[in-house]
C-alpha cells in the first residue's frame, strides 16, 4: 500500500486563507487548492493508494472542530488516513483522545510553530504518555531560528524519544526543516521515523545523502506536504536526487502503511527501554 504520509486538506471555507498564510510564512507558492477534492486526484496520478491528512489546532478552541473535520474526512474518503490534533492549553484532551480512538484515528499532529507552544512544553508529557500506545505522532520539526530559540528542533524531539521509548514519532521534513545538520547529530540512526516532505527543494546533496546513508531506510517515509508540493513531482524528485531504483522508492512509499498498521502487520514500534 503506497501512501503519502504528509499532506494537508482544509475546509473549503478556510482553504484560501490558509494557503495565503503558508505562502507568507515559508515563501513557497502552493501548487494545490488545499482541499481534499484536489488532493486525491493528484495522489492517484502519483500512483498512490492513499494519503495521510494532518489537522493541527492553532488554538485550544480549535481542537474540537479540527478533530471533527479529521473524523469526517476519514469517514467519507476511503483513501484518507486522518490524523487528529491536541493542544496543551486544551483541558479536556483525554476525552478527545477517546473520541479519536473510537473513530479509528491512528495519529496526532504536533506543529509547535503554528500551534503556539514549544515541543519541550511539560504540559505535553501526560498527553504523550496517554496517547503513545494508540497513536503515531507526526511532529513538525525545524524552521529558520536556531534550535534553542525555535519552538521545535531535533534536540527537543530527541529528548521525547528518550522519555518515551515506546512512542512512535515521525520527524517531519527529514528530521527538521532547515535543521538538517542538527538532525544528523540528534535523530539520524535512532528509532524514529522521518518523512521527506518540504525538504527536497532545500537540502543540499551531501546532507541529503548523509541522512539516507545513516538512517534505516524502512524508517524513512515519503511525504509531499501537499498543498505546498505535488505528490507526483516530489516522488520523481526524490527518486532522481538519490538515484533510487523502483524497488527502493517502493520501500519509501509503503513503509507508512506498516507503521500505521494498514498492511496487515502489527504496528512497528521501538523496543521497550
Amino acid at each position: 500500500m503506497f501512501l503519502d504520509v504528509h499532506t494537508h486538506a482544509f475546509h473549503p471555507k478556510i482553504a484560501a486563507k490558509v494557503l495565503q498564510q503558508l505562502e507568507s510564512h515559508y515563501g513557497i507558492s502552493p501548487v494545490g487548492e488545499g482541499v481534499v477534492e484536489d488532493l486525491l486526484p493528484r495522489a492517484k496520478r502519483a500512483g498512490l493508494d492513499g494519503v495521510v491528512v494532518h489537522c493541527a489546532a492553532t488554538a485550544a478552541a480549535q481542537v474540537v472542530p479540527a478533530n471533527a473535520f479529521a473524523v469526517e474526512l476519514q469517514r467519507h474518503h476511503p483513501e484518507v488516513v486522518a490524523f487528529g490534533t491536541v493542544h496543551p492549553e486544551y483541558q479536556d484532551w483525554e476525552h478527545q483522545l477517546d473520541r479519536l480512538r473510537a473513530a479509528g484515528i491512528r495519529g496526532l499532529k504536533l506543529h509547535p510553530e503554528f500551534q503556539g507552544f514549544r515541543l519541550d512544553d511539560p504540559r505535553l508529557l501526560p498527553i504523550i504518555e496517554a496517547a503513545q500506545d494508540d497513536f503515531v505522532f507526526m511532529c513538525h520539526i525545524g524552521d529558520k531560528l536556531p534550535p534553542a530559540e525555535n519552538p521545535s528542533c531535533p534536540y527537543k524531539l530527541a529528548a521525547l524519544l528518550d522519555a518515551f521509548p515506546r512512542a512512535r514519532f515521525i520527524a517531519a521534513h527529514l528530521g527538521g526543516y532547515q535543521h538538517w545538520q542538527y538532525a544528523l547529530e540528534a535523530l539520524v540512526g535512532r528509532e524514529v521515523w522521518m518523512d521527506t516532505s518540504s525538504s527536497l527543494s532545500f537540502i543540499d546533496d551531501a546532507t541529503l545523502h548523509a541522512i539516507f546513508d545513516r538512517h534505516d531506510r524502512e524508517r524513512i517515509l515519503f511525504g509531499s506536504d501537499y498543498p505546498l508540493f505535488d505528490p507526483a513531482d516530489e516522488c520523481h524528485r526524490l527518486q532522481r536526487r538519490l538515484d533510487l531504483s523502483d524497488g527502493e522508492i517502493e520501500v519509501l512509499l509503503s513503509s507508512a502503511a506498516t507503521l500505521l498498521g494498514l498492511d496487515g502487520t502489527t504496528n512497528v514500534s521501538a523496543p521497550p527501554a
